[in-house]
């Protein structure tokens, strides 16, 4: 079923907050009046459903990134289609909540991270939505919104959290974990903390301006200290930690969100990013981009 078109344009009017859970975040059972929908996509399956409902007077969209039960690996994820989603539900501000690994001392096990720099090292998963026939350039320099980074790790700290503020996330292609001169060449790097999932999450978040913000929860030290590496066991056991506070910042942000939605600097990230002339555009690209890019297509066409 396809969800009903935004009733407002993007960067006006009420906040509706598009939640992505990651590892051992696979429902929002707090949301009010809610309601199960299955949203098509031109860019294949998405992870699931979404999840439609309310916390008080905010409006959130819900999403298990690796589906019901955990079916779906990190090079599985078709984050294009999850992204389109959360446009054609009218999202317009996008949380990321996922399960992280600490490549440094003070970021133990149990605490929270507000990420806002990434290094990608994935490979062969769609990068853009754009492509031959249609190419455009983001900006990607600051990929998370300070805005709503900043509100996200209030929230957290409000649900009991503590809380990180900054961090570089290393993305690794997985499914395995990090061999230890991997990792303590990513700390080498100034990496900060590490995870499977958060890209091409935040590229393609910026390219269908919405804001991203990433909270990450520490679950285990990655495997650069000497004698230690990662078992899926002490994953888990910090994950159940983790959830209940994850669910309660999310109930912590609907009450700290101000009254009224002014606009952000990605609401127009694709202003000036379209390189290709009208002319010669790929009409069949174009349509698939109608709820990704429609804003600037429709008008430039």
């Amino acid at each position: 079923m396809q969800t009903e078109a935004p009733s407002h344009p993007q960067g006006t009017g009420p906040w509706r907050i598009g939640v992505i859970g990651g590892s051992g975040i696979y429902d929002l059972s707090l949301l009010e009046d809610a309601r199960e929908v299955a949203v098509s996509t031109p860019f294949g399956a998405p992870s699931g459903p979404v999840t439609i409902g309310r916390i008080g007077a905010a409006e959130f969209v819900f999403m298990a990134r690796h589906g019901a039960g955990h079916r779906i690996p990190p090079e599985g994820i078709n984050h294009r289609a999850n992204i389109d989603v959360m446009k054609r539900c009218g999202v317009t501000d996008l949380v990321a909540i996922s399960a992280i690994g600490s490549l440094c001392e003070d970021l133990a096990p149990g605490s929270f991270v507000a990420v806002d720099q990434f290094i990608d090292r994935t490979h062969g998963r769609p990068q853009s939505f754009f492509g031959e026939g249609l190419v455009a350039h983001v900006s990607l320099a600051d990929p998370v919104c300070a805005r709503l980074s900043g509100l996200v790790a209030d929230a957290a700290e409000a649900a009991g959290a503590r809380v990180h503020r900054g961090g570089c996330y290393l993305a690794m292609q997985g499914p395995q974990f990090s061999t230890r001169a991997e990792s303590r060449l990513y700390r080498q790097w100034g990496a900060d903390v590490i995870g499977m999932t958060a890209m091409p999450e935040a590229r393609l978040a910026r390219e269908a301006e919405l804001p991203y913000a990433l909270i990450g929860m520490v679950t285990d030290y990655d495997a650069w200290r000497e004698g230690e590496h990662v078992e899926v066991s002490e994953v888990l056991r910090a994950m159940r930690g983790n959830a209940e506070t994850a669910r309660a910042m999310v109930a912590a942000l609907a009450g700290m969100l101000p009254p009224g939605r002014t606009p952000s600097p990605v609401d127009t990230a694709l202003d000036g990013a379209i390189m290709t002339a009208a002319a010669q555009r790929d009409p069949v690209l174009v349509a698939r981009l109608g709820a990704v890019a429609g804003r600037v297509l429709t008008r430039s066409a």
